[in-house]
């Protein structure tokens, strides 16, 4: 969610009582800068050697693009105190976890604990190499519902993580696994966490909101989809040839609305008149030719409001789910 989330948005949603990521993919040393000074602001009361409540993401095939400078993005994340680091999308994501343990900056932060190492998954295999070789702290179970990238031939959600969490050792010493994928509110939520997820990866959702970076445009073409239904978001590639981002590995495409860059792609227009296409659409802000990464969960989602409510309501409706699951016992 590079495009999708920034600082504002990591914040008000540790605020809330979630835990906020900022998708750090295109940062640059001086928005990484401007980003530590407002999360520091925006948590006035936390202890000095305290880390900051929130994550930083990198996606591993741009780490290694530039490898120096991808050093240099972790550490200084890691020397500003995050708590968590999230992984995803390489072909050697292995050498980054590692890299992530070792780096000298863990020296410099001078605080008693490494940021956490959450590592995106998007079948059994990797997980197993996760959680088994890498021994990370968390895996992320991605499944094909999910925005914007993600495995080409993931299956659902429900059915990556069942698959994960029966693999996984049941003694207690495997990682903890939180889905991802589809999710719009806290009734999906509680059927993740009753089928052994330890946690819930919400995206699209945050994106309706007034702190995402997303355009108006952008946020337009979300609520529009609602009444296209599940047949609203499409995996593709198309709208990475539009953008001039498809540099992709190999079993990786991105899930956003389906609009005509996806039609005019799938009809054989060539890469440069779509990726002009779509530029000048930018520019004027016309919804029907614009990237807009969505989730298929977007179909439930029918408003814009602040973070701090969205959390509210995701957490009343899962505890309710909970509280109806319960009293299935009782009966």
């Amino acid at each position: 969610m590079a495009l999708g989330t920034n600082a504002q948005t990591a914040v008000e949603v540790t605020r809330s009582g979630g835990f906020g990521f900022v998708g750090a993919a295109l940062s640059t040393p001086e928005i990484l800068k401007q980003d530590f000074a407002f999360i520091r602001t925006s948590f006035p009361n936390l202890e000095p050697n305290k880390p900051l409540p929130v994550g930083y993401g990198f996606v591993g095939w741009l780490l290694d693009k530039n490898e120096e400078a991808g050093k240099r993005m972790i550490d200084i994340v890691i020397e500003n105190g995050v708590q968590a680091i999230w992984l995803a999308f390489g072909n050697d994501i292995g050498r980054w976890v590692d890299y992530v343990r070792s780096s000298p900056a863990n020296a410099r932060a001078h605080r008693d604990r490494r940021p956490l190492i959450f590592v995106q998954v998007t079948s059994v295999e990797e997980a197993l190499v996760a959680a088994n070789e890498w021994k990370v702290d968390v895996i992320v179970a991605q499944g094909t519902e999910a925005g914007g990238h993600g495995g080409s031939a993931t299956p659902s959600t429900f059915v990556l993580l069942s698959e994960i969490l029966a693999a996984l050792p049941q003694d207690g010493t495997a990682p903890p696994v939180i889905a991802a994928g589809g999710m719009a509110n806290g009734t999906q939520v509680a059927a993740y966490l009753t089928l052994g997820a330890a946690g819930a990866v919400l995206g699209t959702r945050f994106l309706l909101t007034p702190e995402s970076p997303y355009t108006d445009a952008q946020k337009a073409a979300l609520l529009a989809a609602r009444t296209a239904g599940p047949c609203a978001t499409v995996r593709t590639l198309a709208l990475d040839y539009a953008g001039d981002t498809a540099y992709w590995p190999v079993h990786i495409n991105g899930r956003g609305i389906r609009n005509k860059i996806v039609d005019d792609v799938e009809a054989g227009v060539d890469h440069a008149t779509v990726q002009a296409r779509c530029k000048v659409a930018t520019e004027v802000g016309d919804q029907s030719y614009m990237i807009v990464w969505a989730g298929q969960g977007v179909a439930l989602m029918n408003e814009i409001k602040p973070i701090k409510d969205v959390m509210a309501e995701l957490h009343a409706d899962l505890v309710k789910q909970l509280q109806k699951s319960q009293r299935l016992l009782k009966d």
